[in-house]
C-alpha cells in the first residue's frame, strides 16, 4: 500500500481521537477505580483466590454433580463471588469499566456508521444496538435468531 496524504491524514485523526479517548472523563474514573482495586493487597489477594476457585470450579463443571467435590465447590466460589461483589471497589471499576466501554462503544458506532448504514458494529450494551436484535455482533449467521 502506498502511503497518500490522505492516509497520513486519517492516521493523525485516528491518533487525536485515541489521545481523546485516553484523556476523557470515563477513561480517567476507570484508571483511578484500577488503582483502587489492585492498589489493595488484601483485594488482589481475594481476586487471586477467586480466580484459582474460578479453575476448580471449570473442572467441577466438567463432570457435574458427580464431582466429588462439586457441593464444596459451588459453595465456596458463590461466597467469594458475593463478597467481592459487595466490596464497594470493585463495584465502582466495574461501573467505571463499563461507563468507559460504552464510550468506546459510542465511538464504535459513530465510525461504522459514518462509512456506511450497513456496517454491523459489536457492542456490549444493547441499548447501542440500532436495528439489531443481536447487539454483540455474534458472528454466527443468524443462528442465535438475530437479524444479522
Amino acid at each position: 500500500m502506498i502511503m497518500t496524504s490522505e492516509w497520513a491524514f486519517i492516521i493523525d485523526e485516528a491518533d487525536q481521537l485515541s489521545a481523546m479517548i485516553l484523556s476523557s472523563e470515563q477513561a480517567q474514573k476507570y484508571r483511578d477505580a484500577y488503582r483502587e482495586v489492585y492498589g489493595d493487597e488484601e483485594l488482589v489477594q481475594q481476586i487471586n483466590a477467586f480466580t484459582k476457585m474460578k479453575e476448580q470450579y471449570e473442572d467441577v463443571q466438567r463432570f457435574g454433580k458427580y464431582h466429588p467435590d462439586y457441593h464444596t465447590i459451588m459453595k465456596k466460589i458463590r461466597e467469594q463471588k458475593r463478597a467481592l461483589d459487595l466490596n464497594e471497589r470493585i463495584a465502582n471499576f466495574k461501573i467505571a469499566e463499563n461507563e468507559y466501554q460504552d464510550l468506546l462503544d459510542e465511538v464504535s458506532l459513530i465510525i461504522g456508521k459514518s462509512v456506511s448504514e450497513a456496517v454491523k458494529v459489536p457492542v456490549s450494551n444493547p441499548f447501542f444496538s440500532s436495528g439489531s436484535s443481536c447487539g454483540s455482533g455474534c458472528g454466527s449467521g443468524g443462528s442465535c435468531s438475530c437479524s444479522a
